[in-house]
């Protein structure tokens, strides 16, 4: 399937997935104050607000994270009055074009008994945050050998129509063999199954992902950014005052 063919107006909601999943599919995972939102800190560390242009939103992420605080944003590269970007990472996005779905009938899945052996693989793999609750995010899969975790994937935020394959790492000594890439499609399997379109999210400065991805059916729909700002303890007295 061609990238002309992916709906501009469908795909619009993952402009800013987060705020569409915490609001949406994912509402019995979210703290919110009017228009600004979060996961329970155990369940990720994603923030959102629903515009990032209106002073009333970081008002409520404000309220939210409380004076000193930290949230982890999209598509923040310049602080607005009263915060401060602490860290800044950039990403790309890319959505399912052409990408075959299909079950492993080596996968397993995983689930809260199964976090010691998926925080150590992370620890080793990095693949990107995973707290304790993430895997009640959605359906998580695996590969063991020998008993030993040594590939996984997972469905993470789920704006509405969509769900983001997120956590895919193998074990530095079983790459080469497209467990990965077994995983992404048993997963994908999942999400077409229930009616809705994979994406996910890649650093941009990760090429052997990237390419991957796109090998597999992905395409590249946009380059986002990501960053953590803090709350200036400092400008919230100052505006109490």
């Amino acid at each position: 399937m061609p990238v002309s063919t992916v709906d501009a107006s469908s795909a619009r909601i993952l402009d800013n997935p987060a705020w569409a999943a915490l609001t949406g599919p994912h509402t019995h995972f979210a703290e919110r104050i009017g228009h600004a939102a979060r996961y329970h800190p155990d369940v990720a560390s994603f923030h959102a607000v629903s515009d990032g242009d209106d002073p009333r939103a970081w008002a409520d992420l404000a309220a939210l994270v409380g004076p000193g605080g930290a949230a982890s944003v999209r598509g923040v590269t310049k602080a607005p009055q009263g915060w401060e970007v602490v860290r800044t990472g950039h990403g790309v996005q890319l959505v399912d074009t052409a990408l075959r779905a299909e079950p492993d009938p080596e996968a397993v899945g995983l689930g809260p008994d199964d976090v010691p052996d998926i925080l150590d693989l992370v620890a080793r793999t990095e693949p990107g945050p995973f707290l304790p609750r993430t895997v009640e995010m959605g359906t998580y899969l695996g590969i063991r050998h020998r008993g030993r975790l040594i590939a996984l994937a997972g469905e993470r935020l789920r704006p509405p129509g969509w769900t983001e394959i997120s956590a895919v790492c193998t074990d530095p000594a079983h790459r080469g063999r497209g467990l990965a890439t077994r995983l992404v499609r048993a997963v994908a399997a999942g999400i077409k199954e229930r009616g809705e379109r994979p994406f996910l999210h890649a650093r941009a400065d990760n090429a052997t992902a990237i390419r991957l991805y796109q090998s597999i059916g992905f395409t590249l729909r946009r380059r986002t950014v990501f960053s953590v700002v803090r709350l200036t303890e400092a400008a919230v007295l100052e505006e109490t005052a």
